[in-house]
């Protein structure tokens, strides 16, 4: 039988385009530049361009440059392995709880960022609300990948084969395959233009060893945006788990794979970012006409772990639409069955995808805010345009609320906060967290800190005769993750 192992890595742009291509994060004023070098706006709003190769000196010359790589293409996380055409019994539906509950009709969308979908497939041809957000192709032998992927979400009920997690469910499609593989530039685009058209469900089944900020950038902003970002843990459980990306990045819902046994399977990637698991070995998947005949093939691997709990989030999402993103990522994992150590632990996370207990689960309290790890995300023109509002400003001497971090997902809190001139600032949390009072600084630098917090409250005087904002900086103090309530004062002596 053939077998083809689809490695999770990340490999320089070569051969497979036309010509070599750089990312950039231009300035603002460096876009005419960009268009008349042949560049591609990808995210205007994060300032991510692509540009021909041998246009970056004269881009970096003229001073509009904050960051630039070599563009790079993505493999997916799966391993793909031919079987029978039509697979009698999909036993992922019991393992979950599908079978126990009747899924909605369309509501809170799902977008695939992946390889194409053959929309010639049974189980696409006629199906409705699905979106193609750009062109899709699936000739080249890896772009199977996005038709699989989007047939375990959303295949029919059309007496075809397969029936996806969530048979309604609004699919929308981005191609990011435009060489034939996954490629960073083009996942990046799929991911914004994906948060622009409003909060759903962004499922990524692909990944790499390397950290790219850009790509983190773009999970950042849709998280920012209101979408839930779901992706596949990897496939290097037996390989030493090394850290993958956008997996490994905060805010995103990390998905290792099961076995019908009930146990974590063998191949899926071991961390301490893995939220919950769900079935990802003999997985029945749609396949292009145009590579398998019959239509259908067995699948192993996180990439159709991810989807299932994407398809979940947004029935879950649909069911319940008053959840915020926030409230929505607590929850799938909250709810999940418990199937290792007891808690959390860096196999399985929370536990195994439970949709009927994600349907009932207590609502867990909203995060505000959020991302707000770093002065990038929270001082305006930074990562996000309008940043985020300070907690205090002139006038207005007090405040509080209420939020929560998690080691792994939410490392850091961090909020602006006004110091009047001769005045005590004092901020007092309670609950599992360690308090920090720094000095604002927009850029990379690490400041010592003002003032540190002491049985959960931190003072500082502000001696000077002018005003000015600085950071109340919250972490997890011991526990892996914390809910804290924040109280801040400022008053003369």
């Amino acid at each position: 039988m053939a077998r083809r192992l689809l490695i999770v890595t990340a490999v320089f742009l070569a051969g497979a385009a036309p010509a070599r291509a750089d990312l950039v994060r231009l300035d603002p004023s460096g876009g005419a530049l960009a268009v008349r070098a042949g560049g591609t706006a990808l995210a205007p709003e994060l300032g991510i361009w692509r540009v021909p190769a041998t246009a970056l000196p004269a881009l970096r010359r003229a001073g509009v440059v904050r960051y630039s790589e070599a563009e790079r293409l993505l493999r997916v996380t799966s391993s793909a392995e031919t079987t029978d055409p039509l697979v009698p019994t999909e036993w992922w539906r019991a393992a979950i709880g599908a079978d126990r509950v009747e899924p909605p009709g369309p509501g809170k969308p799902v977008t695939v960022v992946d390889s194409g979908l053959d929309i010639t497939h049974p189980e696409f041809a006629n199906r409705p609300n699905t979106i193609l957000m750009n062109k899709q192709t699936t000739t080249e032998d890896d772009e199977d990948h996005g038709t699989e992927v989007s047939s375990v979400i959303a295949a029919p009920n059309n007496g075809f084969g397969i029936v996806g997690v969530y048979p309604e469910a609004v699919l929308r499609v981005w191609d990011a395959s435009p060489f034939g593989i996954l490629n960073e530039g083009a996942a990046i685009q799929g991911i914004a233009e994906a948060a622009r058209e409003g909060p759903g469900v962004i499922n990524l089944s692909f990944g790499g060893e390397d950290d790219d900020p850009l790509l983190k950038d773009a999970v950042m902003f849709a998280y920012r945006s209101g979408s839930l970002v779901v992706a596949a843990a990897g496939n290097e459980g037996l390989e030493g788990s090394p850290k993958g990306y956008p997996a490994a990045y905060p805010h995103v819902l990390t998905v290792g794979a099961t076995s019908d046994t009930g146990r974590v399977a063998s191949f899926s990637t071991i961390a301490p970012t893995v939220d919950l698991v769900a079935p990802g070995v003999r997985i029945p998947v749609a396949e292009p006409l145009a590579q398998a005949p019959s239509g259908y093939i067995e699948v192993p691997g996180t990439s159709f772990s991810s989807p299932l709990v994407a398809g979940a989030a947004a029935w879950v999402w649909t069911t319940r639409p008053d959840l915020d993103n926030t409230q929505l990522f607590e929850l799938m994992r909250r709810s999940a069955t418990d199937i290792g150590e007891p808690g959390f632990d860096t196999t399985s996370g929370y536990g195994l995808l439970n949709i009927p207990n994600a349907l009932s689960f207590r609502t867990p309290l909203r995060d505000p805010y959020e991302p707000n790890e770093s002065p990038t995300e929270i001082e305006p023109h930074g990562l996000f345009p309008s940043g985020t509002p300070p907690l205090t400003r002139p006038g207005q001497r007090t405040a509080s609320l209420s939020a929560s971090v998690d080691r792994s997902e939410d490392p850091v809190d961090l909020y602006r906060v006004w110091s009047p001139a001769r005045e005590v600032l004092r901020a007092h949390v309670t609950g599992a967290v360690a308090l920090r009072l720094l000095p604002r600084a927009p850029s990379t630098n690490k400041p010592g800190a003002l003032a540190v917090g002491k049985q959960g409250t931190a003072v500082y005087g502000n001696q000077g005769s002018h005003g000015s904002y600085v950071y109340v900086e919250i972490r997890p103090a011991g526990a892996r993750s914390a809910r804290y309530t924040l109280h801040l004062t400022a008053a003369r002596r």
